[in-house]
């Protein structure tokens, strides 16, 4: 979909440090984190409650009282008589927010604030009735466990997309190997200066509490990756390329971001980031790291541009197949993708990966003096989402 008057004011996307799984997040809601970082990054950005006329809500995983999810974080965060829509679209929902957002905008609502926030560790296990099943048995399921094992319509797990489409595309191990290196080495170069590049756009996690506060400043679980240690891993299933410095890691945390008006995106911010398109699309089943690659031409398409008219592009890469059949199929070379990092390597809270991907891709252009960018990658379900963006710094 075309955008033709919507805009990010430069510096107004934002997103917490991501925690590992069962670690420093694992036993706070998504919610109590969305409304600490948010109201951190506006008060922060001098964004007053009232600016905003809806809020869009991502998440991807239940937390207590998520039935009330958008409306209740608005009262939390001060938006008075705010409310809006929650989505969910697994990987793909920090996109399908933005979309909504840009949607109210460009239907003439004021500026709408996007949360996305997840927490993966201690997923609920969800019991469903079953009185006909032997002595009335519930027939359950873990949200998180169970989703990452298996898709419905193929019966297939994730992973098991990622080898099947290396294999049918002749990638190797040591290609994999090699993306994982180059990847971890990118991640490490938006560490440089005491993490200058990131503190652009992290806001620090601090929750206050009676027995125990939460803090968090940096990434946490990140492991460096080189040559050496990626070669002697064994493979996560056998015969397979993908060991675990190549695929992903399921991570805690939220990001956010204020959509309106190119004008008012103007008098909010240090410049403008337009929100040109985005686009969706589906492949084969079974073939998830293929998705982003059609999701990209679509947005692209969308904004009447191509890939050479890119100066930055960041993905979404569970697995380091992705990468690699991005590259093959756009000729765009693996380095220029991911300059400061990704979620091959920060890791995966699914609802808020993409809006911190967006996050650096802007302060990737920004570094450039401006400039069109691409994000786009995979989802549950076969799916990609991309977002094609311009920053005029």
């Amino acid at each position: 979909m075309r955008y033709t008057d919507v805009a990010i004011p430069l510096g107004a996307a934002w997103s917490s440090p991501f925690a590992k799984w069962q670690g420093t997040l694992a036993e706070t809601s998504s919610l109590d984190l969305a409304a600490a970082v948010t109201g951190r990054a506006l008060a922060d950005r001098g964004l007053s409650p009232d600016e905003f006329d809806g809020l869009v809500l991502g998440w991807t995983v239940p937390q207590p009282d998520i039935f009330y999810g958008a409306p209740s974080l608005a009262a939390r965060l001060g938006l008075s008589g705010v409310t809006g829509p929650m989505v969910s679209q697994a990987c793909a929902t920090s996109v399908a927010a933005l979309h909504a957002a840009a949607g109210a905008v460009e239907g003439g609502d004021g500026p709408q604030l996007v949360v996305a926030a997840d927490r993966t560790s201690n997923g609920p296990t969800l019991a469903w009735p079953a009185p006909s099943r032997p002595g009335g048995a519930p027939r359950t399921e873990h949200w998180v466990l169970d989703s990452f094992a298996r898709d419905p319509g193929t019966g297939q797990g994730m992973l098991a997309t990622g080898e099947a489409v290396a294999a049918e595309s002749g990638f190797t191990r040591g290609e994999a190997d090699a993306v994982a290196v180059l990847r971890s080495e990118q991640y490490a170069s938006a560490l440089a200066d005491d993490r200058a590049f990131q503190r652009r756009y992290t806001v620090p996690v601090s929750i206050p509490g009676a027995k125990r506060s939460v803090e968090l400043d940096a990434d946490e679980g990140v492991r460096p990756v080189d040559a050496g240690t990626a070669g002697a891993l064994p493979p996560a299933t056998p015969g397979g390329i993908h060991t675990f410095a190549a695929q992903t890691h399921p991570a805690d945390g939220a990001a956010g971001a204020v959509v309106t008006t190119t004008e008012r995106a103007r008098a909010l911010g240090d410049g403008v980031v337009r929100l040109l398109a985005s686009g969706f699309a589906r492949v084969a089943p079974a073939r998830m790291p293929q998705a982003p690659v059609p999701a990209a031409r679509a947005a692209l398409a969308a904004a009447g541009l191509d890939f050479a008219d890119l100066q930055a592009v960041t993905t979404h890469d569970p697995f380091a197949v992705n990468d690699l059949y991005f590259a093959r199929e756009t000729g765009i070379a693996l380095e220029a993708v991911n300059v400061r990092g990704c979620s091959l390597v920060f890791g995966h809270p699914q609802g808020p990966t993409g809006l911190r991907s967006i996050a650096e891709l802007i302060e990737t252009l920004r570094d450039r003096g401006g400039g069109r960018g691409l994000f786009t990658g995979c989802a549950a379900g076969d799916t990609g989402a991309a977002i094609v963006v311009e920053v005029d710094a």
